[in-house]
């Protein structure tokens, strides 16, 4: 596949993402994106050859219609030399020459811009591969830069409910009034003269006894 190939490819796959809900994002797989770049990458080089080939092959284009150029002069020129012999050839073969020179010139000029536009095309075209190339590169950045934010900020979103709703359920262990602290599940006291624990929530019935006896109540 040539770069236009992929350039295509990575254009569909982002025409036929699924789009992301609420936003300009779609979804775009990974593995593919990842695959036709890695294939755009490979055929670069091939690109940058053929640019550099046309590069030189303009340089000696442009030296061909040179040396043609100064072959035709010199032909002419000499084919002057060899006019002279009285005045009429003498004109005659100046004229003759300065057309030849001026043909050899206009044919030189002619060739030089042919050359140059030649090249010139082919280095638009390349552009417009690169152009295209750089473009599709940076959608799919966007695209999978668009995704892993939304990642992101989804996980980020269920962390945030998660630690809110850890702080609003009550705590199990909590209680209305302070109770002393103990061994074991439930705290107990041991009440004084007897062997019997009861629960803090409700006094002994010894401890009630002693507490009437102190105050004189019956």
């Amino acid at each position: 596949m040539d770069v236009e190939a992929y350039i295509d490819r990575i254009e569909r796959m982002v025409a036929d993402a699924r789009p992301v809900p609420l936003s300009a994002s779609v979804m775009v797989s990974r593995q593919e994106l990842e695959e036709a770049l890695e294939g755009l990458r490979a055929t670069l080089p091939d690109e940058l050859r053929q640019a550099r080939w046309i590069l030189k092959e303009r340089e000696e284009v442009l030296e061909q219609a040179r040396r043609e150029g100064e072959q035709v002069v010199a032909d002419a020129r000499r084919e002057a030399d060899r006019l002279v012999s009285d005045d009429e050839v003498m004109a005659r073969a100046e004229r003759e020459a300065e057309r030849i020179v001026a043909d050899a010139q206009e044919q030189a000029k002619v060739l030089r811009l042919e050359a140059e536009d030649y090249v010139d095309g082919k280095l638009a075209n390349f552009e417009i591969v690169l152009r295209k190339t750089l473009h599709a590169v940076e959608k799919g950045r966007e695209r999978l830069g668009g995704r892993l934010d939304s990642d992101d900020l989804a996980e980020h979103d269920a962390a945030g409910q998660t630690d809110s709703s850890a702080r609003e359920r009550p705590d199990p262990t909590g209680d209305v009034g302070a109770r002393p602290s103990g061994s074991g599940a439930e705290n107990v006291e041991r009440v004084a003269g007897t062997d019997e624990e009861a629960p803090m929530d409700e006094p002994p019935r010894e401890g009630r006894r002693l507490y009437d006896h102190e105050t004189g109540s019956t």
